[in-house]
């Protein structure tokens, strides 16, 4: 099976100034993450996380082992440019804007102006920064140079994203609107490699999880399965009578079973962003991010939807597609074009409807090709066209080409 990510032994352990082993930061990690899968890799402050990230990405040296990212080695170029990473803490150009943070990021890819012009304004008005995107990022909050951070590691259109603690100094609201963009981005083809300290936020997007501690794995599996309490039950219903309860605790009575009934809560997170939601509603102004569920019609993986820059170029050959036969019929073909491959010369020539002037023949003479070819007694050969110049006119002769010797022929 190909894995997006898998590491083999891997293993990071950091020495002193002597050589000696003194801390084993990655130890011996075993890991498997799947295409199209959204996975958490949890731990407490020092159990390999970040290292675990910079080997996967060339820019820790594994002591022993190895790690494949995408099928191949995570520094070569080809594979580089797949990858999108959101690390810890931006480290962003404070002088520049949103735009020209973008901007200066789509260059390191190779994408050409186009492009940064149309995946730019996508993913301002996708994290939220459309309004605030003349700004220079220096004077942005944390949470609003998450959502810029976030951005620069989608403007390649990433196969891999790998997140290490991304909705850091979020709000409620852009803590949600990150979640639901991890999940979508999922459902569109992408692979997310997950950090978080906000084990709520794993909870809701990931598929499976890895817990580290001590730089080992201490427990992986689906979110579901390792959370599951297999030895209760619970019933949740609409709204009963009092009757209704009193014999559903009778019933559970008999089995021996506590029973515990409330009425449900909602979680402070959800009426949060109802509270909010309704505000911006009511359109009252706002200096910060506004939130969005907008995600760039580019982020997409495996051919499944058409991308940005080949609907440019089918916009592009749909056009000078329609535009061609106007063209044709404004512009008279000269006499120095190149003839069309089904018709030579000689036939072109035979279908004038115009005969040129006696004189001279002009080298940029137009020929007119009709649209329709009746038969005409005036129509004759090439060779009964040029034999019947006017003998009493001198200037009809048409002079050929002089020959090696320097002799020129005459019709």
């Amino acid at each position: 099976m190909d894995y997006a990510i898998e590491t083999i032994g891997l293993t990071k352990i950091f020495s002193d100034w002597w050589g000696r082993a003194r801390v084993y930061a990655v130890d011996d990690l075993n890991l498997q993450i799947l295409p199209n899968e959204v996975f958490g890799l949890l731990g407490p402050n020092g159990s390999g996380k970040t290292s675990t990230i910079k080997m996967l990405l060339g820019l820790l040296h594994p002591t022993k082992g190895h790690a494949l990212v995408l099928g191949g080695d995570g520094t070569h170029p080809k594979i580089s440019k797949r990858i999108g990473f959101l690390p810890e803490e931006s480290y962003l150009y404070r002088f520049l804007n949103a735009r020209e943070t973008l901007d200066f990021y789509g260059r390191l890819f190779g994408l050409d102006s186009k492009t940064r012009e149309v995946r730019i304004e996508a993913l301002l008005e996708m994290v939220g920064l459309t309004a605030v995107a003349s700004r220079p990022v220096g004077t942005y909050s944390k949470g609003m140079a998450r959502r810029i951070g976030l951005a620069q590691a989608l403007i390649n259109d990433p196969d891999l994203l790998i997140l290490d603690e991304p909705t850091t100094g979020l709000d409620p609201i852009g803590t949600r609107q990150i979640k639901d963009l991890i999940a979508r981005l999922a459902e569109r083809g992408k692979t997310v490699l997950l950090c978080s300290h906000l084990l709520a936020d794993v909870e809701d997007v990931c598929h499976r999880i890895a817990i580290l501690y001590g730089g080992k794995i201490q427990a992986q599996g689906c979110v579901r399965d390792l959370l599951q309490q297999t030895n209760k039950t619970q019933i949740l219903t609409d709204v009963i009578s009092d009757a209704a309860v009193s014999r559903i605790r009778q019933i559970l009575s008999d089995e021996h079973a506590e029973c515990e009934v409330t009425a449900p809560m909602e979680r402070l997170e959800t009426f949060f962003i109802k509270t909010v939601v309704e505000a911006q509603q009511q359109a009252r102004p706002t200096s910060g991010a506004v939130s969005t569920t907008q995600i760039g019609d580019f982020l997409t993986a495996g051919g499944r939807q058409e991308t940005v820059l080949e609907k440019l170029v089918s916009t592009s050959v749909s056009e000078k597609t329609q535009a061609a036969p106007a063209k044709t019929e404004a512009v008279r073909p000269r006499a120095t074009v190149t003839p069309e491959p089904n018709k030579d010369l000689l036939t072109k020539l035979t279908q004038t409807s115009v005969r040129p002037p006696t004189g001279r023949v002009s080298p940029t003479q137009a020929i007119e090709t009709p649209t329709e070819a009746p038969q005409r007694e005036t129509q004759k050969s090439v060779l009964d066209k040029l034999t019947k110049n006017d003998a009493s006119n001198p200037q009809s002769t048409i002079r050929h080409p002089q020959s090696k010797d320097g002799e020129s022929g005459h019709a």
